[in-house]
C-alpha cells in the first residue's frame, strides 16, 4: 500500500531534529541529519519533491542545487526527473571559467558561482536547498542563473523558516516548502 502526502510529511517531520540554541544562543536548528540516514524518510522527500515538480514544472530542465545541502536532495531529484543538475557553489570551489554573484550576509558579504557553461540562454532551471532562512543565498543564486541566461522557474526546499521572511526576498519566483516553521 502506497502511503499518503500526509503520511509521508508527517514520517519526515519526525525525522527532523530541533535542536536548541545551535549554533548560538536562542537559535532553534533544524537537525535534518536523522532524516538523511533514514531511507524511508529520504525516499519521501524526493518522492515529495518530485511529485511537486511533476504536476508543477513538467518541462525543467535542470535542477540547480545550493552549496552544500542542495548537493544531498538535487542529484536525487534529477535523477528521478530524468534531468542534469547544476552545482551553484561558495566562490573558489569550481574549475574553469565561472559565472559569480556577491550577496550580504547579517556579518559581510559572500559570492556565489557556476561554470560558465553549466546552463545556456533560455534553459527552464529549479533551485532546491534544504532551508530558506533570510533567503540571502537563494536569491543570489537566482540572479546568478538569471545572469546565465536561465529562466529560474521556481524554488524548492525541505523547511521554511517563516519568521525571517526569506520567500519574500525571492519576488515573484514561487517558493515551494515541505515544512514551514
Amino acid at each position: 500500500m502506497q502511503e499518503s502526502r500526509e503520511e509521508k510529511l508527517n514520517y519526515i517531520m519526525g525525522k527532523i531534529r530541533p535542536f536548541n540554541d545551535f549554533p548560538s544562543k536562542g537559535v532553534l536548528f533544524r537537525d535534518i541529519c536523522p532524516l538523511m540516514k533514514d531511507h524511508k524518510a529520504l525516499c519521501a522527500t524526493i518522492d515529495l519533491f518530485e511529485e511537486y515538480v511533476k504536476q508543477t514544472y513538467p518541462m525543467v530542465d535542470f535542477i540547480v542545487g545550493l552549496d552544500a545541502r542542495g548537493f544531498l536532495f538535487g542529484p536525487l531529484l534529477a535523477q528521478r526527473l530524468g534531468v542534469g543538475f547544476v552545482l551553484v557553489r561558495k566562490k573558489g570551489k569550481l574549475p574553469g571559467p565561472t559565472e559569480s554573484v556577491s550577496y550580504t550576509l547579517e556579518y559581510g558579504q559572500a559570492e556565489v558561482e557556476v561554470q560558465a557553461d553549466a546552463v545556456e540562454k533560455g534553459q527552464r532551471v529549479l533551485l532546491i536547498d534544504d532551508l530558506i532562512a533570510t533567503g540571502g543565498s537563494l536569491h543570489a543564486a537566482r540572479e546568478l542563473m538569471k545572469k546565465c541566461g536561465a529562466e529560474v522557474l521556481g524554488c524548492l526546499v525541505l523547511i521554511e523558516l517563516k519568521g525571517l521572511k526569506g520567500v519574500e526576498r525571492q519576488g515573484s519566483t514561487p517558493v515551494f516548502s515541505l515544512f514551514q516553521y
